[in-house]
């Protein structure tokens, strides 16, 4: 899967709409040459943020105008509160008053709200454009830009408006991972860490053992990201619509996601990976709690996001959360309710994730009651 020492291309296997994710450095910088030579005269929309904007923007349509491709570029807002309905509208607007055609494409020039956004745009304007995905923040390099699931928040919760809508080409240039924020590098990384405790135990100890390297940089994190991708790509490929396995994916998510939705999105105080992180440590902990797995198991993936500088508890989130009934809500809504009982991703141990449709509610509002204080 290796094609030079800071390069790696890993395929998502999905029949006649397969594409590559290329992992490495100087991909920004030789993205129009990549685009071109899989789809020779396309044009395209770059969808950005402000702050992404400022570093990365330039150099992408320099790339593209060397190689011949035509770009109209557009910068959002920055922030979790850009994935509504108007900045949609905007988006799509922004693509037809371009002129730009079925054929061609949008290119998100992000992290995850950017790509999500621009993806769910890209799959409704012109009832649906190829689509190119330009991840700028590690989070979205190893999940939300590979996989096709786009998306908006609603006010009843988070990601509940979107299709599927996989892209052509995934560009992850790990050279622009360098100026993140460490929070932000942070927040990628619980994500990361997911891929070993769902069903990879070996990729779990192989991050305990080298997560300082992959947060300096260099071989290690392309590696990380690579296995990271190869990770998602094969539940994708099983799995597209998530109507079975790749249901897998929420490890930690159900809990992450009534976290967001209580903190109203507000990045100060929490953003998604690191509800993922906390709900990652719940999950373990209400699987202990159900006797399913070992507490040793739980305080083990503890101690480790805690060691990279996560937040592992709810007592973590800066400022007050809404009352247990409200948090209880937002879990319903992200997962359907299904005679009273809830759907969530269990687990038996590292690596041992499983899907539990029949939790009872009343057992997991007991739960998170205990964790507001401990």
């Amino acid at each position: 899967m290796s094609d030079s020492l800071n390069r790696r291309n890993v395929r998502v296997d999905l029949g006649e709409r397969s594409y590559d994710i290329l992992i490495g450095s100087g991909l920004i910088a030789g993205a129009g040459t990549e685009i071109a030579a899989r789809r020779p005269g396309m044009r395209c929309a770059v969808i950005t943020d402000t702050n992404v904007a400022e570093n990365h923007l330039q150099p992408l349509l320099d790339s593209l105008t060397s190689a011949g491709i035509e770009a109209a570029p557009l910068a959002l807002e920055p922030g979790e509160k850009t994935k509504r309905f108007e900045e949609v509208i905007r988006v799509c607007d922004h693509v037809l008053g371009a002129r730009l055609e079925r054929g061609d494409a949008v290119l998100a020039l992000g992290g995850g709200v950017i790509g999500d956004l621009a993806g769910f745009a890209a799959g409704i304007v012109r009832r649906g454009m190829r689509f190119v995905q330009a991840p700028t923040s590690l989070l979205a390099q190893v999940d939300s830009s590979v996989g096709g699931k786009t998306g908006i928040n609603a006010a009843q919760g988070k990601n509940l408006i979107g299709v599927f809508h996989q892209p052509d080409l995934v560009l992850a240039d790990t050279d622009v991972l360098d100026s993140l924020p460490l929070r932000e590098f942070r927040a990628g990384y619980a994500e990361m860490a997911k891929y070993g405790l769902i069903d990879r135990p070996d990729f779990f100890s192989w991050l305990e053992g080298n997560w300082r390297e992959v947060f300096s940089g260099g071989e290690a994190r392309i590696e990380a990201i690579a296995m990271s991708c190869r990770a998602k790509a094969d539940v994708v490929a099983a799995d597209e619509r998530e109507s079975g396995a790749r249901a897998l994916l929420n490890l930690g998510h159900t809990f992450g996601h009534a976290l967001e939705a209580a903190t109203e999105y507000d990045s100060r105080r929490l953003v998604h990976g690191e509800g993922v992180s906390i709900g990652m440590v719940l999950a373990y902990q209400f699987s202990a709690r159900m006797n399913l797995a070992s507490p040793d198991d739980a305080s083990r993936v503890e101690a480790h996001l805690k060691q990279v500088g996560l937040p592992t508890r709810m007592t973590d989130i800066e400022g007050r959360l809404p009352p247990t009934d409200i948090l209880m809500k937002h879990i319903a809504q992200d997962k359907k309710v299904r005679r009273g009982a809830l759907t969530f991703i269990l687990t038996r141990g590292i690596g041992q994730a499983f899907i539990a449709d029949d939790v009872p509610q009343d057992e997991v509002q007991r739960f998170l009651e205990d964790k507001r204080t401990s």
